[in-house]
């Protein structure tokens, strides 16, 4: 009688743990929502305007507006990568009792420069020789060319072999080039972003907000326009590719009816 309590007692704790087991390992089925987040700024929480989010399963993916909102249709189980200049790549999972109705929030850690020591020394009272000074420049020093990056000529190895040695063995100087180098591909970015918007490619091409969702992930994959782009060439190449774009479409149509 004890013997069948006991292997009754055994039975009921194994099935119990089975169906636990079973219930906390059941995966989640996939379902397609269309997903309404907002991406901020972690430092300060302001938006993160202009970002790229690509879904890994499709490949495809959109760009958030001005204000770090965008919509995108994909399965629960996906995830996405977020990318932006000036933040550290992030990959999203989303929450399993997400259902598409509230606005995500992901947040973007913005990326730190760091800077070497920087010394502060004084300079003797310079003689007035009588020679006027020259026209001041408004512009920053980091914008006003490529020269910090360009290489010395291999002439200067003979004519100044210190400062030609400098530039390629000094660890200072590499760092100064590299952080100027970010300062202005950030600077170059601010002022691309004002010309090259979802705004500007609608009022252009006459395509809706998806369309050019679509329209812009296409042309960023041509990549034909760098961060230092006039308005005048951002214009340009967006009428331009999006006539190549509008081929390539009637071109895939064509081919699926036959």
């Amino acid at each position: 009688m004890k013997l069948t309590k006991y292997i009754f007692i055994l039975y009921f704790v194994l099935c119990a743990f089975s169906a636990f087991a079973q219930d906390d390992s059941e995966d989640i089925d996939p379902m397609l929502i269309t997903l309404k987040a907002r991406i901020i700024n972690t430092a300060d929480s302001s938006a993160v305007p202009y970002a790229n989010i690509i879904n890994n399963r499709t490949h495809g993916g959109t760009i958030s507006n001005g204000d770090g909102y965008f919509s995108l249709e994909m399965l629960n189980v996906d995830s996405l990568v977020i990318t932006s200049v000036g933040f550290e790549n992030t990959t999203v999972k989303i929450p399993r009792n997400y259902n598409g109705y509230n606005v995500l929030v992901i947040k973007l850690n913005p990326k730190n420069y760091g800077i070497g020591e920087v010394k502060v020394t004084g300079e003797k009272q310079k003689v007035d020789m009588g020679i006027g000074s020259g026209k001041t420049i408004d512009v920053a020093p980091e914008l006003r060319g490529d020269a910090f990056n360009e290489a010395p000529p291999i002439i200067a190895a003979f004519i100044n072999p210190i400062s030609y040695w400098q530039y390629y063995l000094s660890k200072k100087e590499k760092r100064k080039r590299k952080v100027r180098e970010a300062q202005a591909l950030e600077k170059n970015w601010e002022m691309h972003s004002k010309n090259y918007n979802k705004k500007k490619v609608m009022m252009l091409t006459g395509l809706n907000e998806m369309q050019a969702d679509s329209f812009m992930i296409w042309f960023n994959g041509q990549d034909v326009l760098p961060y230092t782009s006039t308005e005048y060439q951002v214009r340009s190449a967006i009428i331009e590719y999006f006539h190549y774009y509008m081929i390539e479409k009637a071109s895939k149509k064509s081919s699926s009816k036959e």
